[in-house]
């Protein structure tokens, strides 16, 4: 019976992975998830340059993907675009979604199950403003960690929490560094001055947006540590922390340009990414 019972899961099991794998590979599902890579490249691109603004003293505007959402919702038929952007989110969701059945390792199997969080999470959020509603990253972010401490142990977690997120910044960091993730893109992509340009938008870019996050990680775990969800913010409350260091403008130019060259990188990811 044991036997019968491991063969039939084990049966189970690749009948999913081969699933999986016909779906992720639909042309159709693809095709819309290379368009959630152009969508988080113009979130990014409108992130830096709001940045940028803040740096210079000239804008109010909050620098993440609300602030870039709200944006684009503002421009002429930007929530028809918005609609358009959920659909392609979604897609790159369902995308990631099939790597937990087709991974080759649990490194990508877990980087599936958590990207498709993000990107859901995105989509969610983009959906909220094309249907004519706002949202703000920062009072979320500060209303979870608010609950989040009313709970027992709920400063452990918060520190926990804003620890994982400093550890994502600096393998984003790392990553930009040795710039393993070429890997991610198709054969020949960094080759020739398009592609040089690519990789190199994509090593400054990586950085920059790794130190945001170590930032953002930085400012949980003092959240945690002070009892005070007021202190955790989201990415524009990391950007502006940064701004405010010694030689923190000019610091935050660089940052806010990087992260631009980051959405520039996903711009091009759309195209060679390996699907």
């Amino acid at each position: 019976m044991g036997g019968m019972d491991t063969g039939s899961a084990r049966s189970a099991t690749q009948k999913a992975h081969n699933t999986a794998d016909r779906a992720g590979d639909h042309p159709a599902l693809t095709t819309l998830a290379r368009g959630g890579f152009i969508v988080l490249g113009i979130l990014h691109i409108i992130i830096g340059w709001i940045a940028v603004q803040i740096a210079r003293g000239s804008s109010s505007e909050e620098a993440s993907n609300s602030g870039a959402l709200e944006t684009i919702a503002q421009a002429p038929g930007g929530q028809i675009a918005l609609w358009a952007a959920v659909l392609a989110l979604a897609a790159l969701a369902l995308w990631r979604l099939t790597q937990l059945f087709t991974g080759e390792d649990a490194k990508a199997k877990a980087k599936g199950g958590v990207m498709t969080v993000v990107y859901l999470s995105l989509a969610v959020t983009t959906a909220t403003f094309a249907a004519g509603g706002t949202t703000s990253d920062g009072e979320t972010a500060t209303d979870v960690t608010a609950r989040v401490l009313a709970q027992p142990w709920g400063a452990v977690l918060v520190i926990i929490g804003g620890l994982v997120v400093l550890g994502v910044g600096l393998y984003s960091v790392a990553r930009g560094v040795t710039r393993s993730f070429k890997k991610d893109l198709e054969a020949g992509a960094g080759s020739g001055e398009v592609g040089s340009a690519i990789i190199a938008a994509g090593t400054v870019g990586y950085i920059a947006r790794g130190i945001a996050f170590a930032v953002l990680g930085v400012l949980i775990v003092w959240a945690g540590w002070a009892n005070d969800p007021e202190e955790a913010g989201g990415l524009d409350a990391a950007l502006r922390a940064l701004g405010e260091q010694p030689a923190g403008s000019v610091l935050l130019l660089v940052v806010g340009a990087g992260v631009a060259l980051y959405g520039v990188y996903s711009l091009a990811r759309a195209r060679y990414v390996k699907m």
